[in-house]
């Protein structure tokens, strides 16, 4: 098969994390069998990149397993740095500020890291070869990590979007910027993540498209800095925000016309939930966002073919020989 493929990218994380800073709770497990179900209907394998607090509970690690014992998916790693175990304070309020882990000390990156990994080779017995950062902080430091415990997979680029001007911990410069890295899959260089090299971990960025053209972008920016506002080009994502099937479409469209092999779709875990999350607030809104996810992946389902991040990994390695 010379479909591209299709990237199903799940952040599986608590609930609402936009608006619960103290207590975390993980109901929208309950929701996550409706959307497994559709991938499976139209012959797609999501990626359920798993973070603590869904390793922590009993209902999720049941259905995940199932998905992995049945190969309709795959679990990876996800890492919020203020709450993952080792927890040592990095600012006078973690919970408040939510750091990046990329913020923390070389030795204390890395223990959080292999604590989540331990964690979920031992709720899954089975190996941990995809990843994505938390808040999408990635770094030559974190790569390393990645590449020592035998990740194969890494998809925390967002070319294109600056996360800069995102605080982490007060004393920080803000998150990675990724204005100007590839928007294909390529090889890390492990001395500088924004260059193809020769190490064993393979980039996948996100599936991100400009909004206007080169000439508007330049215009708007010159605008905002008239203006004292410091923002980055508009862009559209292949991710959900209510009612944007045309701009999902428009981007895999232009994804696969500027020679991609694959198109990256994500979402957040608690956003198939009424009131998980700012976007998708109440029943209403969920059954409007299935409607939009049927039309994009019976689109999409003509155009592509399913993959696990890890069978992308093998796809990549066998279109390269």
């Amino acid at each position: 098969m010379n479909k591209p493929a299709f990237l199903i990218t799940i952040d599986t994380e608590g609930d609402n994390l936009w608006r619960n800073r103290q207590t975390i709770t993980t109901r929208n497990t309950l929701f996550l069998p409706r959307f497994q179900a559709l991938c499976e209907k139209y012959g797609f394998k999501p990626t359920w990149l798993t973070n603590y607090e869904m390793a922590s509970d009993p209902a999720y690690i049941e259905f995940a397993a199932d998905v992995i014992k049945r190969g309709q998916g795959e679990v990876g790693m996800h890492l919020h740095a203020w709450n993952s175990p080792p927890e040592t304070p990095l600012t006078d309020d973690d919970w408040r500020w939510q750091p990046y882990l990329i913020e923390y000390p070389d030795a204390l990156l890395r223990d959080k890291v292999r604590f989540m990994t331990d964690l979920l080779e031992e709720k899954f017995q089975t190996k941990m070869l995809s990843h994505r950062a938390g808040r999408w902080a990635f770094d030559e430091r974190y790569a390393a990590v990645l590449r020592e415990l035998g990740y194969q997979v890494d998809c925390s680029v967002t070319p294109r979007v600056s996360w800069r001007n995102s605080p982490g911990a007060p004393q920080g410069q803000g998150g990675t910027d990724y204005s100007h890295f590839p928007q294909h899959a390529y090889f890390l260089d492990p001395q500088d993540i924004s260059r193809s090299g020769n190490s064993t971990l393979l980039e996948v960025p996100m599936s991100i498209q400009y909004k206007h053209s080169a000439f508007m972008n330049q215009l708007k920016q010159g605008y905002d800095r008239l203006r004292g506002k410091k923002r980055g080009p508009s862009v559209n994502w292949l991710r959900p925000s209510g009612g944007n099937l045309a701009a999902m479409k428009r981007v895999a469209e232009l994804s696969l016309a500027q020679g991609n092999d694959y198109v990256e779709f994500m979402l957040h875990s608690s956003e198939f939930m009424p009131d998980g999350s700012p976007t998708f607030k109440t029943e209403a809104d969920i059954e409007r966002l299935y409607e939009d996810l049927e039309a994009l992946f019976s689109w999409l389902q003509q155009r592509t073919q399913g993959m696990t991040l890890a069978e992308y990994y093998q796809y990549f390695q066998a279109r390269l020989k």
